[in-house]
């Protein structure tokens, strides 16, 4: 039983060359959809809006959490002088 190997031919590829590699980029940013100015600004407005608002709700879990402490640690005072 033989086995029968093929010689793969050794073809070399040639690099594009930089003109062609900016004129397909160019080619191909034309097909992107680019947002309009009015949903960019819509956009900022709902980044800015949530986080302001996650950072005012974890100020406030803060603020419990500080409450609660001072208290425990109030009890804690109390019970063991």
């Amino acid at each position: 039983m033989g086995v029968q190997v093929e010689q793969l031919s050794s073809q070399t590829e040639t690099k594009p060359s930089k003109t062609s590699y900016i004129n397909e980029l160019k080619e191909e940013l034309k097909k992107v959809t680019w947002t309009t100015k009015d949903e960019l600004i819509g956009f900022t407005k709902i980044v800015v809006g949530a986080t302001f608002a996650l950072g005012i709700g974890i100020y406030g879990v803060d603020l419990l959490i500080k409450g609660f402490l001072k208290g425990f640690g109030a009890l804690i005072h109390l019970i063991f002088g």
